[in-house]
């Protein structure tokens, strides 16, 4: 028999590991002490010890790697886990890759430039949200800035003489053949009432967002800095483009808090 020292030496693994293996019933002591609870092993276990750091190695799961010792050694089966355990892996290499080239870039940009960006810009899947919002088409971009107001205290305007508080504001924008169509409400989770529409934005998987801070004369800045990294990280738009209001409050807009939410795919 080998003691729980010894059998964790051979096996490299430490006697945490082993106690909370037996504890999972994945590998059981040969014998334990009835009145120390002293562990001890069978030199013979050291063979599933092995089969268990190697399926760990590979990335399985407690769960995975039970299933995988009870059934036996089902060289069809493990083999499908293994194409599994490999997709995975492989779309964590890509997500490596990706933020080890923006880490590239950003530090070209401090070293080479003495400059960081305008914005902090991060990705990030959006949930799907329903509005309580009115909707208006502009010409021109310089319009915008005289219509998000009105359609904002419209809404309001119905959802308080209903009752409703003015949750989370947000603009959806989206550019068309006869302009920009503005969406522009706040978030609801029943059916708007009589007078606004009831608007679903659908879920997201993938968006590059980015926090202005003041005023919004200055957002055409933030969404510029946004959309070039967008470019940069391999990405191209794929739906309208959102605001979200966090903090919308102050007259002056100094200390006005947007997110930017721009949906993309891979170019």
């Amino acid at each position: 028999m080998l003691s729980i020292g010894a059998f964790a030496q051979i096996g490299q693994v430490t006697h945490r590991m082993l106690r909370h293996w037996d504890t999972a019933g994945l590998l059981v002591p040969a014998h334990v002490d009835e009145f120390s609870g002293y562990r001890s092993y069978d030199p013979a276990q050291l063979e599933r010890l092995h089969r268990i750091v190697a399926l760990r190695q590979l990335g399985f799961g407690l769960e995975d790697i039970d299933s995988i010792l009870d059934a036996g050694v089902d060289a069809g089966r493990i083999a499908d886990m293994l194409r599994i355990r490999r997709a995975e892996v492989e779309r964590e290499q890509r997500t490596a890759t990706a933020r080890l080239i923006d880490v590239e870039r950003r530090l070209h940009l401090i070293e080479k430039e003495h400059a960081m960006s305008a914005i902090e810009i991060i990705s990030k899947s959006l949930p799907a949200i329903r509005l309580a919002a009115r909707s208006a088409v502009v010409a021109e971009q310089p319009e915008v800035a005289g219509v998000v107001g009105p359609l904002f205290d419209a809404v309001g305007e119905v959802l308080a003489a209903a009752g409703a508080s003015l949750e989370t504001p947000i603009a959806q924008y989206e550019m068309g053949e006869d302009g920009m169509r503005i969406v522009a409400g706040y978030a609801i989770s029943a059916t708007a009432p009589g007078g606004v529409d009831t608007v679903d934005l659908p879920a997201v998987p993938a968006a590059i967002c980015g926090v202005h801070l003041g005023a919004m004369d200055r957002i055409g800045d933030s969404w510029q800095a946004l959309h070039a990294e967008i470019i940069a990280r391999g990405f191209a738009p794929s739906g309208p483009c959102r605001e979200v209001y966090v903090r919308a409050v102050s007259d002056d807009q100094a200390d006005w808090v947007t997110e930017l939410q721009q949906p993309v795919e891979r170019a």
